[in-house]
């Protein structure tokens, strides 16, 4: 059971303490409301910076903040770690791996997971970066290939360890191909002085004629020329149709020696049981109107990526992005406190995209930026949106010290140990 108590005031539960459950929680956290907080996790994490907690370039507790100390203060916000599994949506009861709970009010900020689009190769073999677990466990793999193509003496062999391929062109494939780049030339010859750098080739394969699609057709040139500058193969137009572990192929029968393929080609929705009525036309995210409330269900909501609030300049819905996420959670915390009076009107402040050292691309309103500039810009907001003080400082220091040196200390295997089997029957 989630052994929540009975309160005298309305019970609002929050599943996903993402960019939108989180702000949506933090403003009604000191309202007359019974708060619950679901997430299989007990932190917040800063998926923007995942790529670098996989680069080796951050630590995981710099982009990750306990759930339960942002709402120390707080006695009617209650932080449940589950999974939740099934919504009922008549009974206003929501069913997780460790018990039911019923609600008054539903609101499902569970974001989106990668969609690797039904394939099962792609599914088990690839690593996508979503949180960061998976991006640990890249990290892992691309340090341990590494210390192994230090013993393989084959070339076609050692080829497989240290050559990496990116699928999907848009920031998250960017900057993970930037900061491949970055590491093969700064990184590699300090540290693995035997092997020869020149020999690893990094690929970002993007389906679409350009990169950074959601983004300016100047921004997505000039992230096309700082990858190239950067030695970074990149091919447009071009698809990755198979993967089998060792050898990467594309649908123009192009065949590459790669044990790491790093999935960025697509994102969907972290769907719950009981809602499939409301999922979109490709079932990838839940119809909901201009308040935020599923169409089909009163006093269910859903914000952020997991929303689809189709209007004619969002006629597929918003992006999935932070911005969008954040604002949802702002505008459905008013609406609830002071009654449904504000439709979601989304302000679109910007995208940025960064490329490496020095190079980033920014589009800001009427403004475009690129260059030093923009990587400062980059710099300044990813920093002010981390939540807690420590994370904001630790995150800036080890940035100077990476600036400064060229260099991180954080390259480290840590492999988990398999845990005491403590439920077992035989013990006794």
């Amino acid at each position: 059971m989630l052994n929540i108590p009975d309160s005298p005031y309305e019970r609002i539960v929050i599943i996903g303490a993402g960019f939108a459950g989180i702000n949506l929680a933090k403003r009604l956290a000191k309202k007359k409301y019974q708060i619950v907080l679901i997430d299989k996790n007990n932190y917040h994490q800063f998926q923007p910076l995942l790529y670098q907690v996989a680069m080796a370039g951050l630590e995981p507790s710099s982009i990750s903040f306990p759930i339960r100390k942002m709402f120390q203060k707080n006695k009617n916000v209650h932080i449940r770690v589950t999974k939740a599994e099934e919504v009922f949506p008549d009974q206003k009861r929501l069913k997780t791996d460790l018990g039911e709970i019923y609600f008054d009010k539903l609101i499902i900020a569970t974001g989106a997971d990668t969609n690797f689009f039904g394939d099962k190769n792609f599914t088990n073999l690839t690593f996508p970066l979503k949180s960061i677990s998976e991006a640990l466990s890249l990290r892992n793999a691309i340090l341990t290939d590494l210390e192994m193509a230090l013993t393989e003496p084959d070339y076609e062999e050692r080829q497989g360890y240290i050559d990496i391929v990116v699928v999907g062109g848009g920031p998250t494939g960017v900057e993970m191909a930037g900061g491949l780049a970055e590491m093969k030339k700064y990184i590699l010859p300090k540290d693995y002085p035997e092997l020869n750098a020149k020999e690893m080739d990094i690929y970002l394969f993007q389906g679409g004629e350009r990169l950074l699609m959601g983004m300016s057709e100047a921004s997505g040139a000039e992230a096309l020329k700082c990858l190239e500058t950067l030695g970074v193969k990149v091919e447009l137009k071009k698809r990755v149709t198979q993967f089998d572990g060792k050898f990467v192929y594309t649908k123009d029968g192009d065949k590459i020696r790669a044990h790491k393929v790093i999935w960025a080609a697509g994102i969907k929705g972290n769907f719950l049981k009981g809602l499939e009525k409301d999922q979109t036309e490709r079932g990838q995210r839940l119809n909901v109107d201009r308040y935020n409330q599923l169409q089909s269900h009163k006093d269910i909501f859903a914000i952020g990526d997991i929303a689809s609030m189709t209007s004619e300049q969002y006629p597929y819905g918003h992006p999935q992005v932070a911005q969008v996420a954040i604002q949802q959670g702002i505008t459905l915390s008013k609406n609830i406190v002071k009654g449904f009076t504000s439709p979601f009107e989304y302000k679109d402040r910007g995208s940025m995209a960064t490329i490496g050292r020095h190079r980033a691309v920014a589009d800001l309103l009427k403004v475009k930026a690129k260059g030093f500039i923009a990587w400062v810009m980059w710099l300044f907001v990813h920093l002010f949106s981390l939540i807690g003080f420590r994370n904001k400082v630790v995150v800036m220091l080890n940035w100077f010290w990476n600036y400064m040196t060229y260099d991180q200390t954080l390259r480290l295997i840590i492999k988990a140990k398999k845990l005491p089997d403590t439920k077992s029957d035989h013990i006794s």
